[in-house]
């Protein structure tokens, strides 16, 4: 049974739990907070005529002794018949406020720490990501955006993936290999409907063009890196991108293996509908079983929307193939 309570902040707190008509809680892995849209009449039968919501007051979601979601009221919408729709975010909604930061010789794991320190937001597990990343550069970014590069490049630097997220309102830090779950999503198994997509025309590249600035000289170097079978096959998808100035050409060219490793590939993604299980957010992996397309492995959430509307759970998943990151993903 879900429980659902509205913390005004000065010592009152409400139970929404029977007045809600519908409710969609939808999480994303990469760089996106967790927004919670509920939807009541206010003056229902069974709603407390005193009772009181606003922007900033506690959002707090429990279902069958698991904590889902803990957050803040961002928006409030009324209309003339008492219709009200309320939209909560996570700590990670934050995140979103910009900043600059000029550092050098930190992990992804002590820039979050920075930042939450910087921001005074709760944090829960941060999972040590070891690579040291030389020079941070932020001018007038997002704190999620610098999160997520840095991220990105621990994982160029095969250090493996990692997930970041609100815990019921502790930001945290996990190894994409710590995030699966022991559950089957299939034709058999929970799953109504699907789409399948398979394209190289969005974050497929087969030739890898870095450039550095030599500034002694005063020249810019470029470093290519070609996968001639996938040319012939598609054509030039180029991916052209800087890398600092300090890195020597045995670093350049690991880069670009990890790049090529990463990229050169046709991407696949379902989308997958389903009775809900309200144990899966964006992040986890999960096993798919799809016998008529001969499909049983893991799949990583991208994005998960669960739905509840009366007595009626339902989820939508955003799912990517889980070897397309082992290769620098842990």
């Amino acid at each position: 049974m879900f429980e659902v309570y509205v913390d005004n902040r000065d010592g009152t707190v409400w139970d929404l739990s029977r007045i809600i008509a519908s409710m969609k809680i939808k999480s994303g892995r990469v760089g996106k907070a967790t927004i919670v849209d509920i939807s009541f009449v206010k003056n229902s039968p069974f709603s407390d005529p005193t009772f009181r919501y606003g922007c900033g007051d506690i959002i707090r979601i429990r279902k069958d002794n698991l904590n889902i979601f803990y957050g803040f009221i961002f928006s409030v919408d009324e209309d003339e018949h008492d219709a009200v729709k309320i939209t909560a975010y996570d700590q990670v909604r934050y995140l979103m406020n910009k900043d600059s930061m000029y550092t050098t010789n930190l992990t992804a794991t002590q820039m979050v720490q920075k930042i939450v320190q910087e921001t005074q937001l709760n944090a829960g597990t941060l999972a040590d990501t070891k690579h040291v990343i030389p020079k941070i550069a932020e001018d007038n970014q997002s704190y999620i955006d610098m999160i997520c590069k840095a991220l990105d490049t621990t994982m160029l630097a095969g250090k493996g993936l990692y997930v970041f997220y609100d815990d019921f309102g502790s930001l945290t830090l996990r190894p994409l290999a710590e995030m699966a779950l022991d559950i089957v999503i299939g034709e058999k198994s929970l799953m109504y409907s699907y789409k399948d997509k398979r394209s190289i025309d969005n974050d497929t590249y087969n030739q890898i063009k870095l450039y550095q600035d030599n500034k002694e000289k005063g020249v810019r170097e470029d470093h290519v890196l070609k996968d001639s079978a996938s040319i012939a096959k598609w054509g030039v998808l180029q991916l052209y991108q800087s890398v600092d100035e300090k890195m020597n050409a045995a670093q350049i060219k690991e880069m670009q293996d990890k790049l090529m490793q990463l990229k050169n590939r046709e991407k696949r993604s379902l989308k997958v509908d389903a009775l809900g299980d309200i144990r899966i957010r964006a992040g986890h992996v999960i096993w798919l079983a799809f016998e008529s397309k001969g499909i049983k492995q893991q799949y990583v959430v991208n994005e998960c929307t669960h739905t509840f509307d009366g007595d009626k759970h339902t989820m939508s998943l955003d799912l990517v193939v889980y070897g397309t990151y082992r290769g620098g993903a842990g």
